[in-house]
């Protein structure tokens, strides 16, 4: 359902979340290795949600990334959406570009409630949730 990016920039955050602040900052190679994802492709992933105030970092001896108390206010829609744009998640299942309820592909009856739903889920959940409830060990952060 989600690209491998998608799941890769949720992994990150959810890291930074569990292990982060602003006096505990998280250089990309102390990321990459739990999580099992290129450093490289971490490190162009994070700069870009810190660009979109996302993630936060600071360059310098002591720098790296970290989610400040605005970042965790973020939804996880907005973290799909800064990774791959709202057209991933909101499209056709089958990628027509017209499918609608006068329109609708074979798919579109079994799953537009159910993916407007998750859609609502996406963004009722912040950041903050989900790190409370893998710091409470309601949940596992997949390393």
């Amino acid at each position: 359902m989600f690209s491998n990016t998608v799941k890769y920039a949720i992994k990150a955050v959810l890291y930074l979340a569990a292990y982060s602040d602003e006096s505990n900052k998280i250089m990309i190679k102390d990321i990459a290795n739990p999580i099992n994802v290129p450093m490289a492709y971490i490190a162009k992933i994070l700069q870009d949600l810190s660009r979109k105030n996302l993630v936060s970092s600071k360059r310098g001896p002591k720098g790296g990334f970290y989610l400040s108390d605005n970042n965790l206010k973020g939804n996880v829609h907005d973290l799909i959406e800064a990774v791959e744009g709202d057209d991933r998640i909101s499209s056709c299942l089958l990628s027509l570009s017209e499918c609608n309820a006068s329109n609708p592909c074979s798919l579109h009856d079994l799953a537009y409630k159910e993916k407007q739903f998750l859609m609502q889920k996406l963004k009722e959940t912040t950041l903050k949730t989900l790190a409370q409830d893998l710091k409470e060990g309601k949940t596992v952060l997949p390393l």
